[in-house]
């Protein structure tokens, strides 16, 4: 049987991303976005038990034995922290270990503008940051609340399932909470909350009717909160939340909406082509008062030309920033085209950029 202190070791010595461990297959690792299987045997059903008694607490072994799945985060020595996902597949047990990087990054090291800092000094306001699983949202959140730690006196509350990065007190107090250790719920969370003199709050996952509802009021009544969804883009970002809501209620959620939100960040991560590793793209809209109206009045496929014309306020399409990536050769043209929203239309951007270096020569 495969050693998981030696398995986990190898994850951080490699930088690796993920670590999964399935019964008939070797322990295999995703590394700059390609999964690798390690040089070792097949792993058997006791292997992955094992693996799985090792490192679940008992909370999460009881969670798993009744539902089937369960997650919870882990401390690797005093190197690294782990996000677990465990499942039953086939009878058997897997493992996904997802690697939390121990270092929090500047808001430029992700690749965001640094324009982005003065949303987050913002008084009060909703912050959605949004994307596929696996896309870095969990790290471009600690990056921006380690900046307000680090430059606002405030006490910020994050609700989150499970916790990944741990924050030390800075300026701020930290309060960080996880769902079915402190607090039941991410709705419960945010009730609870708000009855503790907060400024900032984190919503991990706003993933039901109920603890969206919670955001947006928290939001509307002088708190600055941060959230997540898994939306690509700003457009569906915002029919995403108003389709979860009764039809009779949506008109109302609109004008909340259209009130307290600062900014949509949608973000998904790519293979970099320059060098190993991987780099973020994004699609940032920004809420202007042509925003709020388009939003306000249901027009939300109107968004997409007003991030357009929002480029000097510091808004972008996922598909200029894409391109901006493939010009700069920091990826190919393949991922830029898997990761666009509208191929056709940034192939033929492709084709007049082409053209138009062709001509200069």
């Amino acid at each position: 049987m495969a050693d998981l202190n030696r398995l986990l070791q190898l994850v951080v010595d490699r930088k690796c991303s993920d670590l999964h461990l399935t019964v008939g297959i070797p322990p295999t690792i995703r590394l700059h976005g390609h999964l690798r299987p390690l040089n070792t045997p097949p792993l058997t059903p006791d292997d992955t038990v094992a693996f799985m008694k090792a490192i679940t607490p008992e909370r999460c072994q009881t969670e798993l034995k009744e539902h089937g799945s369960t997650d919870f985060g882990f401390a690797y020595q005093n190197q690294a922290r782990f996000r677990v996902g465990a499942y039953q597949q086939r009878g058997n047990i897997g493992l996904a270990l997802r690697l939390i990087p121990s270092k929090l990054l500047a808001i430029e090291d992700i690749g965001l503008p640094p324009s982005i800092k003065n949303l987050l000094l913002r008084p009060r306001g909703l912050i959605l940051v949004t994307g596929p699983t696996g896309s870095g949202k969990t790290t471009t959140l600690a990056s921006m609340i380690n900046f307000i730690n680090e430059e606002e006196d405030c006490h910020i509350i994050t609700i989150e399932d499970p916790i990944e990065y741990y924050h030390e007190h800075k300026k701020s107090i930290l309060t960080q909470r996880e769902i079915g250790v402190d607090i039941g719920s991410f709705a419960e969370a945010i009730r609870r909350a708000l009855r503790m003199d907060p400024d900032v709050i984190l919503v991990g996952e706003m993933r039901d009717l109920e603890t969206i509802q919670s955001a947006i009021t928290a939001a509307e009544t002088g708190h600055l909160v941060f959230g997540t969804l898994h939306t690509t883009g700003a457009a569906r970002t915002i029919n995403r939340i108003v389709d979860a809501f009764p039809m009779e209620q949506q008109e109302q959620i609109r004008a909340q909406l259209a009130s307290s939100l600062i900014a949509v960040i949608s973000q998904m991560l790519l293979p970099r082509n320059d060098s190993p590793g991987v780099i973020a793209a994004f699609e940032i809209m920004l809420v202007t008062s042509a925003v709020e109206h388009l939003i306000r009045e249901n027009q939300t496929h109107k968004i997409i030309s007003a991030i357009q014309t929002g480029a000097q306020q510091g808004m972008v399409l996922l598909d200029d920033f894409l391109f901006n990536l493939y010009i700069n050769k920091k990826i190919s043209y393949q991922s830029m085209m898997m990761a666009s929203q509208n191929p056709a239309d940034l192939e033929t951007k492709v084709k007049e950029f082409t053209y138009a270096q062709g001509a200069k020569k």
